[in-house]
């Protein structure tokens, strides 16, 4: 789907929005808006794993805010939680166990962006025994894109615990398929966990209104024990907001880093629209640092929301971004961020900001 209103990402320069050829230097190898790679289904599945920055986390290495209880009470819950796996043994299609395992079928971490559930949900799946599976909401929707829902289940099955991060229900389409997925994998004896902003009874509100999709929501909330984590975003905790934004030649500086890519923020933007979102982590393999020129406020919702999952991609592999134009606490205009999706945008601002500020620090590092 082409990118039809450049003016409402800010774009004012320009015919086509393209930047001028002399910005493509010839030193700077590597231009995300000139891939799409292709990712075959074998290589969707092994790579559904806790994402690098978050490969060597634990409950030990999770630091709760002294203030907030329920985040010392969510580790205990996880680890209590992680203990009954070992009962769960591994098995194989659709048949029995002999000993069935104690406990809730699932555990829905719920809470605000930046209070760590991404973290204790991966330190779960570390200290799960395999067979295992981590995946974000997204990254389990394309995966039953490409395997077919048939073939998704049979695979899934055979795990001991599959962890779904950020469950964010975008369309009734998604809701139906995640969930009667899971409903499956549940009857296969499969244990979950799962993250959200949002009580699994309360998902959807604010965005649709048929009572089949609450009933769809209500469904799959019974087979989770929710688990409160309330606080403050913890990559903020004491700092100041957004960094400024670079110039737009300390940007081409930064980006004759080995590893670096270099592109025009319209440029990837009308380029994302062209890309399956599951393609989004693969277009970063190699990339030590994205460079962005002209950053600009968006408005449209269908650019935002790929702007998103390529947030999120960036985040999970702990690439920083050093980028000219408005500062990232300004890329989604205020209607976006009080509308239906606006914890997304917010969850995407916050990681944003982070990965800014490690841009920001790559002199000194």
């Amino acid at each position: 789907m082409p990118l039809t209103d450049l003016a409402s990402i800010g774009w004012t320069g320009g015919i086509t929005g393209r930047r001028t050829p002399a910005l493509y230097d010839a030193d700077v190898p590597i231009q995300l808006s000139d891939r799409n790679p292709s990712v075959p289904a074998d290589r969707l599945l092994g790579e559904l794993v806790p994402p690098p920055r978050f490969a060597d986390v634990s409950f030990d290495s999770y630091r709760p805010a002294s203030d907030q209880p329920s985040q010392a009470q969510a580790v205990d819950r996880l680890r209590e939680f992680a203990d009954t796996l070992d009962q769960a043994g591994a098995r194989r299609g659709w048949f029995k166990r002999d000993k069935a395992p104690t406990g809730p079928a699932g555990i829905y971490l719920d809470g605000g962006y930046g209070v760590g559930k991404t973290h204790l949900l991966a330190s779960l799946w570390h200290t799960a025994p395999g067979p295992k599976l981590f995946a974000t909401f997204v990254e389990l929707t394309h995966l039953v894109g490409a395997l077919g829902f048939h073939d998704a289940v049979a695979a899934l099955s055979d795990f001991r615990l599959v962890c779904v991060d950020e469950f964010e229900l975008d369309d009734p389409g998604d809701t139906v398929l995640v969930s009667t997925l899971l409903t499956r994998l549940r009857e296969a004896g499969v244990r979950l966990a799962a993250t959200s902003n949002t009580l699994p009874g309360k998902l959807g509100e604010g965005r649709f209104a048929t009572e089949d999709f609450m009933r769809e929501i209500q469904g799959l909330s019974d087979s989770f024990a929710s688990v409160r984590i309330d606080g403050e975003d913890y990559r903020h905790r004491g700092l100041p907001e957004a960094p400024a934004s670079q110039s737009l030649e300390e940007v081409k500086t930064r980006a004759q880093r080995p590893g670096a890519s270099f592109d025009h923020f319209v440029d990837l933007s009308r380029h994302l629209a062209d890309v399956h979102p599951s393609k989004y982590g693969a277009m970063l393999d190699g990339v030590r640092v994205v460079c962005l020129e002209d950053v600009r406020t968006v408005s449209d919702q269908a650019v935002a929301l790929r702007l998103v999952v390529l947030a999120d991609r960036l985040y999970d592999r702990d690439v920083p971004v050093v980028a000219s134009g408005v500062s990232f606490d300004e890329l989604f205009a205020p209607p976006l961020l009080e509308g239906g999706y606006r914890k997304k945008y917010h969850r995407a601002v916050s990681r944003l900001v982070a990965l800014a500020r490690e841009g920001a620090g790559l002199d000194e590092a």
